[in-house]
């Protein structure tokens, strides 16, 4: 859903298809239209402050732990990935990842270059001081899932506005409406919220990271408040990748490919899945969107 807004040419699946790409998108479990463990029906799995417009009455977990983790994030893409190797008969396909899907497709890539061409990530949620190897217990204690209501979309999308008419406000409808119609279940809670899974992450480290030599474009709204577009100068600067580029987008937030500067976005990925370039630069670190630049720094 978040690559295929049906608002305006806000689509990024369908810019890239109409540049002659196939396309194809997934959800990890427990998020947009893939399968939803069990304990995602049950609000009292909410934790206890955020239960309240669902229950009558503060209730006790059904299943007190994380319900995913980064290994079996990894394992659903990695499904997804040889699916499409056989279906379009070939060796390597190229990722895109936003925010925990940097995590997710970075941290996949780093294990599978056999299978990854490039990689385009927005906004990944890059850590250094992450953790190498899964904790001592699995599944994790702790409260199996999170929910967002609309007015929590857009208040934290709000946050992070740094410029005059940065998002059309029938976009974010389009985006939320999207969000709604596939979570049927998470629709009928209260006005209606989007459930997500509490995944347990662990392995995208500084060591994988220098390790990924695929070709990576890294985008990092201004703005951005959710994931600081420092921690994906980190990423940058501790990739292996001879081909890499860092992309600070002008007047964007974590929500980028919803906002006024998405074409901008949409051409860079384009760019680099057909030239391994933006502007014509194959490594450095370059501005979009600001009056008159679009120099390295």
């Amino acid at each position: 859903m978040a690559f295929d807004v049906p608002f305006q040419d806000y689509s990024w699946m369908a810019f890239l298809a109409r540049a002659g790409f196939d396309v194809f998108s997934m959800d990890t479990t427990g998020y947009g239209r893939s399968t939803r463990p069990a304990p995602m029906n049950d609000p009292c799995n909410l934790a206890k402050d955020r239960q309240a417009p669902f229950v009558t009455a503060a209730c006790a977990p059904s299943y007190p732990h994380a319900l995913t983790t980064i290994a079996s994030d990894w394992n659903d893409i990695d499904a997804a990935i040889d699916y499409l190797r056989a279906l379009r008969h070939v060796d390597r396909v190229s990722l895109f990842g936003w925010s925990l899907g940097g995590p997710r497709a970075g941290g996949y890539a780093g294990q599978h270059a056999e299978k990854v061409a490039k990689l385009v990530l927005l906004a990944p949620a890059y850590n250094r001081s992450a953790q190498a190897t899964a904790p001592a217990t699995i599944p994790a204690d702790g409260v199996p899932m999170n929910t967002q209501s609309h007015q929590e979309f857009t208040a934290g999308w709000d946050r992070q506005v740094g410029c005059p008419d940065q998002y059309d406000p029938a976009a974010s409808d389009a985006v939320w409406s999207q969000m709604l119609e596939s979570d049927p279940v998470g629709a009928t809670w209260g006005p209606g919220v989007r459930r997500a899974p509490q995944t347990t992450v662990w392995g995208w480290t500084t060591a994988l990271a220098a390790k990924t030599r695929i070709p990576t474009l890294l985008v990092a709204g201004v703005h951005d408040k959710q994931v600081s577009p420092d921690r994906v100068r980190e990423l940058y600067a501790d990739l292996g990748a001879q081909e890499k580029v860092f992309v600070d987008l002008a007047c964007s937030s974590h929500n980028a490919m919803w906002e006024r500067n998405h074409l901008l976005l949409f051409r860079a990925s384009l760019e680099w899945l057909t030239q391994g370039s933006v502007n014509g630069s194959k490594t450095g670190m370059l501005k979009l969107g600001y009056p008159g630049k679009t120099e390295s720094q």
